[in-house]
């Protein structure tokens, strides 16, 4: 008994211990995620603003992208175990042979065309677009220049989808330029184009600093229902670290709901991220507002969408090198979704 009872007081003080400080053997897994500063990425900024991966053992390293393409090309280059972008880019990089899923969707009917100066008063005039933009080049003397993201993105593939099977005019009646998200707000506000095809908060902010400026052509104009954000992660980091990409998603989905109801309260996270905290509260809020009924994180309810503006995409000979072919892994979604249901009862 006297050898027996130190050894047990032992055994039960060492479990205390180990239940206080930090079993440096189940370290916190770090995963390496691109993102774009802009709204239809807001789950990520609710999750890393609220503190959920860190608490759940995930360290997100989080690398700032202007644009899809860029991300591409990072990707292509081996960097990067996860993404936010567009399922344009998605495609893109599948296509490539970059081997990656889609395991969840952000947002749906993300774009739109914001005008500003002549161009407005053109569209308020014809009330057809097509007729408008004739009429503007006619009386101008040059085409109205519309600014997007770079070839390939969803607002650039969106944008090209509305000029020609929306508008049903040639591509070369107008003149469409790629740019960043920054660029393209910036060139709206300098008056340098007439218009953007474009996503929140770009929207928002023009409307609120550039008087007589105008959306144009809403998302249902464009290409109705079109996918937008999702959320992307490499084939190998799912093989690895499949607990932890399936915690992410349950985030992702418990994220969409807060954004949902609660965009008040997102505020101040998506604010540090799509503009480094220099936009006003009202600005994020109204961006928030108008983005939350479309928000959406269920990969099934964009596979048809995507298939479409794939096919677009080839018809048009936008990008020849995209592909769908085992490009969702519904499974993740799956399990983290039941996970989620589980954890509300």
């Amino acid at each position: 008994m006297k050898s027996f009872f130190p050894k047990t007081v032992a055994a039960v003080l060492v479990a205390g211990l180990l239940a206080i400080v930090p079993n440096k053997s189940r370290a916190e897994v770090t995963l390496e995620m691109a993102y774009m500063p802009i709204v239809p990425c807001s789950q990520l900024f609710v999750i890393e603003g609220m503190g959920w991966a860190k608490k759940a053992g995930i360290n997100l390293k989080l690398t700032r992208f202007s644009n899809g393409p860029a991300i591409v090309q990072a990707i292509a280059s081996g960097k990067m175990d996860l993404m936010c972008f567009g399922i344009g880019p998605a495609m893109v990089s599948r296509g490539k042979g970059v081997k990656l899923k889609v395991i969840a969707g952000g947002i749906v009917s993300q774009i739109s065309v914001i005008a500003q100066g002549d161009l407005v008063k053109y569209f308020d005039k014809y009330q057809d677009g097509a007729k408008a933009i004739r009429a503007f080049t006619k009386d101008k003397g040059r085409k109205p220049k519309i600014a997007s993201f770079p070839k390939g993105s969803v607002p650039d593939t969106v944008t090209r989808h509305w000029i020609l099977r929306m508008m049903k005019i040639k591509l070369d009646e107008v003149k469409l330029i790629g740019m960043g998200a920054a660029r393209v707000q910036q060139a709206l506000l300098s008056k340098s184009v007439d218009a953007a095809g474009i996503l929140e908060p770009i929207v928002t902010i023009v409307k609120s600093k550039l008087k007589g400026s105008k959306v144009v052509a809403g998302t249902n104009d464009m290409m109705p229902g079109h996918p937008g954000s999702t959320m992307a992660a490499r084939e190998k980091v799912i093989k690895k670290h499949r607990a932890a990409i399936i915690k992410l998603t349950e985030l992702h989905i418990k994220a969409t709901k807060f954004l949902k109801e609660h965009p008040e309260a997102a505020v101040k996270h998506v604010k540090n991220f799509i503009a480094k905290g220099l936009l006003k509260d009202a600005i994020v809020l109204e961006a928030l507002k108008a983005s939350a009924p479309n928000f959406e994180d269920d990969p099934t309810k964009i596979q048809l969408q995507t298939l479409y503006m794939h096919d677009f995409q080839k018809a048009e000979k936008i990008n020849m090198k995209v592909s769908v072919k085992g490009l969702f892994d519904l499974s993740i979604h799956k399990a983290a979704k039941k996970s989620y249901m589980m954890m509300k009862k």
